[in-house]
């Protein structure tokens, strides 16, 4: 029989991780619940109808697709051998498979939206944690399944939504305590872009080139560019444009003078410093940076993206979003406008335990451990052990009749701070003994004081 393994690119988790990860989680939440989102939750798997075609050619691939039941059915045989043919060359078929697991959760999101809008009270805002599942490479900061926390408002055009988006990154990662900078875009600059390249039937092209820029380098962009059509004074511009640089003001006015009249470019730059001047009275500007090179291939942006990236890190992003106002039309409800960013919790995690950033306290788990010295002994300390834990004490009682040797060595190894000892005479004088490990103070006390016993 072969060891046990995982698939490739997933995880088991411990008691110590769930319990830092159930810690960003519990912070996240609590911010999203602050600025009034409410939770909802989709199911793992979708109508793979549901997902083709939403997140670009380069997505499509990395979509888990699930097999049908039945494949083994004789009666399907003659159908099989052609669909196979056609799922491996990334077409849909569905006699091979009519579903997938969720790539992320906008999607199913925006589906929920198109088929309970009648139900809806607009603006809609809500979050969403759950697991999604990517076919990626599996490498440092990349799971092919992992967290994300998204936060999302749809049924509504204003750009105070994304004004608040933008603090509940500031104020999240400041509780937990990690120096971020959060990145901002709007497609509709790249569209502005896109136009005066030739036009824009090139926006798709250029998003996807630019968006590869931080992994291969301008020069492969280019050669990228070259292949899709691009001629040398169009990358010549492209090239002024990624080379745009300074303090958020300075790089606005390089971008203006660029982009010259051309009017969507006009519209994104007055989107940006509409939500920038807003973060001006808040303080939270210093944390938010305008960065042109910012492209997010995803194909159903329309206005400001955003990028977070942790300060004096090697991770990649840890949070990303932007504005889609027509994303529900792909499910034939038109006219919903949206904007949501989402929270990379793996990647948090990683970051948060690399620069030793997780509280101390966080994985303290059992703070007291009864022992075990006897059948009638161990009834006497059920009933204060309860009591304990109505006082939100956690405490646990070790279950066999055993040395002491080995119930002090249980506790050493779990962390469990603090010991109660209760035997014949403490049963008979209504007292306990209480030792601290780190300490090895020892205390005894009666069982009337023991639920108000400073552990």
């Amino acid at each position: 029989m072969s060891k046990p393994s995982l698939p490739q690119g997933t995880r088991d988790f411990n008691a110590a991780t769930v319990q830092k990860r159930q810690y960003i989680f519990q912070t996240i939440r609590s911010v999203f619940e602050t600025y009034g989102f409410q939770p909802l939750e989709t199911p793992s798997m979708e109508n793979l109808d549901t997902l083709m075609g939403k997140y670009g050619e380069e997505g499509d691939k990395l979509i888990f697709k699930i097999l049908n039941n039945g494949l083994d059915n004789p009666q399907k045989r003659l159908q099989i051998d052609e669909g196979w043919e056609k799922v491996l060359s990334g077409k849909n078929n569905n006699t091979i498979t009519e579903r997938a697991l969720r790539y992320d959760l906008t999607i199913p999101f925006a589906r929920y939206v198109a088929m309970n809008h009648g139900q809806l009270t607009f603006p809609f805002k809500r979050y969403q944690i759950q697991p999604v599942w990517r076919a990626d490479r599996p490498q440092k900061g990349r799971y092919r399944e992992f967290y994300q926390c998204d936060a999302d408002v749809v049924g509504s055009e204003s750009l105070l939504n994304e004004v608040d988006l933008l603090a509940i990154y500031v104020t999240a990662f400041e509780k937990l305590n990690l120096p971020v900078e959060i990145k901002m875009n709007n497609r509709k600059i790249l569209l502005g872009l896109a136009q005066i390249c030739g036009g824009e039937n090139k926006l798709i092209d250029l998003t996807i080139a630019i968006d590869k820029l931080d992994k291969i380098g301008w020069e492969k962009v280019k050669e990228e560019l070259t292949n899709k059509g691009f001629d040398a004074a169009q990358q010549s511009v492209v090239e002024s444009y990624l080379n745009i640089d300074g303090n958020n003001e300075e790089k606005i006015k390089q971008l203006a003078l660029l982009l010259g009249d051309n009017e969507n470019g006009k519209k994104g730059i007055e989107e940006l410093q509409y939500v920038l001047s807003y973060h001006q009275s808040t303080g939270m500007n210093k944390h938010l940076v305008a960065d042109f090179t910012l492209a997010r291939g995803l194909n159903y942006y329309t206005g400001l993206i955003f990028e977070v990236k942790a300060i004096d890190t090697q991770m990649g992003s840890i949070g990303g979003g932007g504005r889609y106002n027509d994303l529900t039309s792909l499910f034939g409800v038109p006219n919903i406008p949206g904007v949501g960013i989402s929270f990379g919790v793996d990647r948090i995690y990683d970051v948060l335990e690399e620069k030793n950033l997780f509280p101390a306290t966080i994985d303290q788990g059992t703070q007291v451990l009864f022992f075990n010295l006897g059948e009638a002994e161990a009834k006497v300390a059920y009933t204060q052990m309860m009591l304990l834990r109505d006082k939100k004490i956690a405490c646990e009682m070790y279950p066999e009749k055993s040395k002491f040797d080995k119930q002090f060595k249980y506790a050493e190894k779990k962390g469990i701070p603090n010991i109660v000892i209760i035997g014949t005479d403490e049963v008979s004088n209504q007292t306990c003994s209480i030792k601290n490990l780190a300490t090895g103070q020892q205390t005894n006390v009666a069982f009337k004081d023991l639920p108000n016993f400073s552990f």
